[in-house]
């Protein structure tokens, strides 16, 4: 399974839902980064992405977005095979 990383902040109510419907997938493990908590992160993720929004999410070393940019992804079929991809 593909390694997910996720830029998140505290109470985030859609970093929460982005981790739910990851563990509805089967997927346990998350590394999470909470840019909440440090700037450099925060600017990391900035560079990144380009966004300042949370969650970021990244799936290998594909950027998804946010949690309705991975709903989406979900709803069409395309999550799964890219979580399972090698």
């Amino acid at each position: 399974m593909q390694h997910v990383k996720m830029y998140t902040g505290t109470f985030c109510p859609y970093c929460t839902m982005a981790k739910q419907l990851f563990k509805q997938v089967g997927v346990d493990e998350i590394e999470e980064i909470n840019v909440s908590r440090s700037p450099a992160d925060f600017a990391q993720m900035q560079q990144l992405t380009g966004l300042r929004s949370v969650p970021q999410i990244f799936i290998g070393e594909t950027h998804i977005g946010g949690f309705t940019d991975l709903y989406a992804l979900h709803q069409k079929g395309g999550l799964l095979p890219l979580l399972q991809a090698e």
